[in-house]
């Protein structure tokens, strides 16, 4: 299964982020023990949302769609 995932950080709830990964208990460890560059500074983190896929491909157009203009809409209106 891949998963696609959002999760916001507790210190500062504006500040959420879009990942895709196979293991998303392990990923969520990665953001929250800072390895991930991208969300160091934000740490801690928390899962707010995620919806698995058996399709790869499937999963990570979905990723892209939600970092897009559109989906950063959808994303606010129906999954936050």
């Amino acid at each position: 299964m891949y998963y696609v995932y959002i999760i916001q950080s507790i210190n500062n709830q504006d500040q959420t982020y879009v990942g895709c990964t196979e293991d998303i208990t392990k990923r969520l460890s990665n953001h929250n023990s800072g390895t991930t560059p991208h969300t160091a500074k934000f740490k801690p983190w928390k899962l707010v949302v995620y919806i698995a896929f058996e399709d790869k491909i499937k999963a990570y157009d979905f990723e892209a769609f939600l970092k897009s203009g559109s989906g950063r809409e959808f994303k606010k209106r129906r999954l936050l």
